[in-house]
């Protein structure tokens, strides 16, 4: 099975599927630019998030927006907040950051113009500043952790030849699965208006988590062979080594995907949107740790971008 025979086709493929996100993103700026490529939940932007639970018959969310309307917070009013239903008896409501003194007044207006009890299931809310601060200490995370990331795997590979090569290709293909899920989150954003929250967050660095996993698994067997198979040339031998972990990576995560797709059937509204993300990322993190990681090594190891815009010889006439 060559598998690094195709590898422009992989790279190929990797750049189509995140394409569509990057565009997404441009959209979603393009349309709201105070607003950013992602719309971001009240963990990074502030807000206040109130989850709801009707007695009697739940009412049309046009009405609760309309509600939510007459109502405001420091001087602005609670206008256009986004409504999501909770089951068939409850909403979770997002709008800009409130008092408990004017929760309270939203929660007995309710009750009175909708004629149902009215149960608090979940309130939360966070100032505008304390969001963007927790938005920096998001991009920090990600970034020192590419930065570990490199670090820790020139180290563990420093008894083969350029060990900053394994390091940097983990990097890359890391980058492609975080690519793809912004990407994918900025099309949920702008189709089912899905904001990227604390779980969000939770979701990113967990694939980059088990997309690094993955790789160090075939880089690991690609040191372990350059000692057995001394006379093999490189692209053979990272070949064999993908070849022989493939079925151990496929099956690993596969066991994990399995789960979260009977989570996103059974697991409820409440996690469907971090699971989802979850799912697509280890999914892209099997991918770019086969078809993406392995491959980088081999490129770079024959130098491969010097032909890239070089006319192939033309055969001797005979």
């Amino acid at each position: 099975m060559n598998i690094i025979k195709n590898r422009y086709l992989y790279f190929f493929i990797s750049l189509i599927i995140i394409i569509p996100g990057l565009v997404f993103l441009f959209l979603n700026w393009k349309a709201d630019p105070q607003e950013g490529a992602l719309r971001l939940g009240i963990d990074f932007r502030g807000g206040s998030l109130l989850e709801v639970q009707f007695s009697g018959a739940r009412p049309d969310a046009d009405a609760v927006s309309a509600l939510y309307a007459e109502f405001s917070a420091d001087e602005q009013p609670l206008k256009d907040p986004i409504i999501q239903p909770l089951g068939d008896d409850a909403y979770a409501i997002r709008s800009k950051t409130m008092s408990d003194e004017t929760k309270g007044e939203l929660i007995a207006a309710m009750e009175s113009r909708f004629n149902s009890t009215v149960t608090i299931l979940n309130f939360t809310s966070v100032s505008p500043s304390v969001g963007a601060e927790v938005t920096r200490a998001a991009g920090i995370a990600i970034l020192m952790a590419a930065a570990a990331i490199l670090v820790y795997i020139w180290f563990a590979f420093r008894g083969v030849e350029h060990p900053i090569r394994y390091g940097t290709a983990a990097v890359v293909a890391m980058l492609h699965d975080v690519l793809l899920v912004i990407g994918l989150e900025a099309m949920l954003g702008y189709f089912f208006g899905w904001e990227a929250d604390a779980l969000f967050l939770t979701a990113l660095l967990t694939v980059i988590g088990f997309s690094v996993h993955d790789t160090i698994v075939v880089f690991d067997r690609v040191r372990e062979n350059s000692r057995i198979y001394r006379r093999l040339d490189y692209e053979t031998l990272v070949n064999h080594s993908i070849v022989q972990t493939l079925d151990r990576s496929i099956t690993t995560q596969l066991t994990v995907m399995f789960t979260l797709f009977a989570l996103v059937l059974f697991g409820g509204e409440t996690i469907r949107h971090f699971v989802i993300i979850l799912l697509v990322g280890i999914l892209s993190g099997t991918y770019s740790s086969i078809f993406n990681a392995a491959p980088i090594l081999v490129v770079w190891e024959n130098r491969e971008w010097e032909n890239w815009f070089k006319s192939a010889p033309k055969a001797e006439a005979q």
